[in-house]
């Protein structure tokens, strides 16, 4: 049987938290996985970086599959119009095409997250309501 995927281990110190991935509070670690599998799946860690002020804005993906994996800390999404506290431990798929808006989460907020295609675009949409404000962080 011939693969179109590759075999990859990616240890810590192979890659950095960079900025520049799909939102600029937060800072991403690739895992590899987009190349192992030639683009069919992405694989990243994703680390609060910046405190929330706007969130994300009401979105969907362009995407066949999503999925995250909290972490570390927590994070609030509004889906299609219920709020949703997801928290360390906590997995959630984001099926094709629902419209979400992460809204707030904790400073140590690292989650898992596997998309396919890796070449994902986000496209912004009306939501159904207004999502609420982030709470401010503490300081202490």
């Amino acid at each position: 049987m011939t693969s179109t995927t590759h075999f990859s281990h990616i240890k810590p110190s192979d890659t950095a938290f960079e900025s520049g991935g799909l939102r600029d509070f937060f800072v991403y670690r690739d895992l590899g996985i987009a190349k192992a599998t030639e683009g069919k799946v992405v694989a990243h860690l994703v680390r609060a970086n910046a405190e929330p002020e706007a969130g994300t804005g009401w979105h969907v993906h362009d995407a066949q599959f999503h999925i995250v994996y909290m972490l570390k800390g927590w994070a609030k999404f509004m889906y299609e119009g219920q709020e949703t506290l997801v928290s360390a431990g906590d997995c959630v798929h984001q099926r094709p095409g629902i419209r979400h808006f992460l809204f707030d989460y904790s400073p140590d907020m690292e989650y898992l997250e596997i998309v396919g295609p890796a070449d994902f675009s986000s496209v912004g949409v009306d939501g159904p309501c207004q999502a609420p404000e982030p709470a401010a962080w503490s300081k202490t």
